[in-house]
């Protein structure tokens, strides 16, 4: 018999060696179905976005004349939020819900690690990062993802490979083995009619099976000429008491298969061939109970994680995973019915996801990574921070030289506007201006709209180590560049030190973490190009993760420096106290890094 459309697995697999030594097959999701789990996402992310906006207008506009800073303060927290919420949608809900997003969800696929165990944190951030190219890039958004995915044999996205995740079907728990076909309800808990040994041989049984199986996809013609052929062979051990060809062929399967589950089915036995044949019906009509009964403990600690169960079953938690690991080697061993396989695959994936998730885990306090673990990823990328120190500085130097050189430059290399701004310097000083003062009411947007944008450069910053780290060495010569041309220009005009008290406030912090962001970067750049003794794929991995702490640190520290830029860079406060409040910063960030210094040491030593 030739094979059918139904018999045909077109499912995408991705296989994972348990540490049981068993290898599981996770069904990956396609390109619709993440494409399609990304479009829910984004009308939630736009609809929760807009309910934002409507409450946050409402309320600044019920917000009276006289408190305009309150109103600038909501303003301000509205920037916030939304950035919040653009940056943080899939992070947060992959990161703490199983790597489903709601998107993700109702569409039955989740992120895991290609390893098969639970999306970590570190990865969430990475993946989701790198989103900077995969989906926003201006020239075509979406393009490159959708075509990562299209030829990628494991359907990654440039976020997944940074990552080290797959996006698979999550729909292992909703799958119960059911009632196998001719099996009347009555009989399905407990052993068949002792009706004797089976009367037809394995090969037999098999065939009968898969005919009735796809017998309403045949013409009927070709029915009725294997139906006949078939109760030929079949009538002169097992008489025919009907005069219905098709009704017999049925008869004969179910009571085949009760006699393969009663006590006279044969035991396993080696064939000439040496395979290995058993009573597939035999062997699942044993094991079902245990089956369906680890399948429910693995759905409930799929909710709960491991601090559902009680101290005394996880350990038999862990060996009936075991035990179905084991069963699922000796089902594929038997070759019994694919189908009986492909449960138990999925049987034992959530067994997995259950087993090694790391939800049951106690959460670290968020105050550990801020202060701890961030700065201890850049005090162990020191060499990254410096090399992305001295592409800025180097340029900056050159740049400052080249129009201190040549003045006339300035109206070549820089914009009218800023060329403007140096020119208006004097005036603004003799008039007690500051550099790019705002109005009070004004200053808390402002301050959000620089972090956000200074946050937003940085992710550029270090996504761009995906490109071999061409993009991020262009974007820090560039800034560089432009940073020493500004400075000399203001200097020509005898008013540096105008410019100098705008910047110094909050310029220590910025441009560390403008460098720490590179330093990422380049490490995964450095993956990329030199892996050294590891594969390209996990050297991605590794050095993301240590990436993904870093940007940890340039968010910290870009959100204090957007706060002094937007609150004390732009008012008119004395010199004195910007001066204070940029030695404070560098203080602050000796004693950060200070801090990252010892936890490496510590972590050294506990190693």
């Amino acid at each position: 018999m030739t094979p059918s459309a139904r018999d045909l697995d077109l499912r995408q697999l991705h296989g994972v060696e348990t540490p049981e030594h068993v290898d599981v097959r996770f069904e990956l999701a396609g390109v619709g179905s993440r494409v399609a789990a990304g479009l829910l996402d984004l009308l939630l992310l736009w609809l929760g976005l807009l309910l934002l906006w409507l409450g946050g207008t409402t309320i600044a506009s019920d917000i009276t004349r006289p408190h305009g800073m309150a109103r600038g303060w909501v303003t301000a927290a509205l920037i916030l939020l939304t950035f919040s919420l653009v940056w943080g949608y899939f992070t947060l809900f992959e990161a703490l819900n199983g790597g489903r997003t709601p998107g993700k969800q109702l569409l039955g696929i989740r992120v895991v690690m290609d390893t098969g165990r639970s999306l970590t944190a570190q990865a969430a951030v990475v993946r989701n990062l790198v989103r900077f190219i995969d989906c926003y890039f201006p020239a075509l958004p979406f393009a490159p993802a959708l075509l990562a995915i299209a030829l990628h044999p494991s359907n990654k996205r440039l976020g997944d490979m940074a990552a080290g995740t797959i996006v698979v079907r999550d729909r292992p728990t909703d799958w119960t083995l059911g009632l196998t076909a001719g099996t009347p309800a009555h009989e399905t808990a407990a052993e068949a009619v002792e009706t004797g040994p089976p009367e037809l041989s394995e090969e037999e049984f098999r065939l009968l099976d898969r005919f009735l199986g796809r017998l309403n996809e045949l013409a009927p013609e070709v029915q009725a000429r294997i139906t006949a052929d078939l109760v030929r062979r079949f009538e002169p051990r097992i008489p025919r008491r009907t005069p219905d060809l098709q009704s017999y062929l049925v008869t004969v399967f179910a009571e085949e298969q009760r006699k393969r589950r009663s006590r006279f089915a044969p035991r396993a036995q080696a064939s000439a061939a040496g395979r290995i044949t058993v009573p597939a019906e035999r062997f699942v009509q044993k094991k079902r109970d245990g089956w369906e009964a680890f399948r429910t403990t693995a759905l409930r600690m799929e909710r709960t994680g491991v601090e559902g169960l009680a101290a005394d079953e996880i350990p038999v938690f862990a060996a009936q995973y075991r035990e179905v690991a084991a069963d699922l080697a000796r089902a594929r061993t038997y070759q019994v019915d694919p189908r009986v396989i492909t449960y138990l695959e999925r049987v034992v994936t959530a067994g997995h996801n259950a087993l090694y998730r790391a939800r049951g885990k106690p959460r670290t306090p968020l105050a550990y990574y801020i202060l701890r673990d961030f700065p201890a990823a850049v005090v162990q990328s020191w060499q990254y921070v410096l090399l992305a120190f001295l592409l800025f500085s180097v340029p900056a130097a050159v740049g400052y030289v080249m129009i201190r050189e040549r003045p006339a430059l300035a109206e070549e290399l820089l914009s009218p506007v800023m060329v403007a701004r140096a020119e208006a310097a004097a005036e603004n000083l003799a008039e007690g201006r500051g550099y790019a003062e705002t109005t009070k009411e004004d200053r808390p947007q402002v301050a959000a709209l620089i972090i956000t944008n200074n946050i937003t450069v940085s992710f550029g910053t270090f996504v761009g180590g995906l490109t071999a780290g061409v993009l991020t060495t262009w974007l820090l010569f560039a800034n560089g560049m432009m940073f020493g041309l500004v400075l000399g220009l203001f200097r020509n005009y005898q008013a540096l030190s105008y410019l100098l008290t705008f910047v110094l406030g909050h310029g220590v912090l910025e441009l560390t973490a403008i460098f720490i962001s590179a330093g990422a970067g380049f490490r995964l750049a450095k993956a990329m190009i030199a892996p050294g003794d590891r594969t390209r794929r996990d050297a991605l991995v590794m050095e993301g993760r240590i990436a993904a702490r870093m940007i940890g640190a340039v968010v910290t520290l870009l959100a204090i420096a957007g706060t002094i830029e937007g609150l004390l860079s732009t008012s008119p406060a004395a010199a004195s106290w910007k001066y204070g409040v940029s030695a404070a910063s560098a203080v602050f960030l000796v004693l950060y890094l200070g801090n990252g210094y010892l936890e490496t040491r510590d972590a050294t030593t506990r190693a």
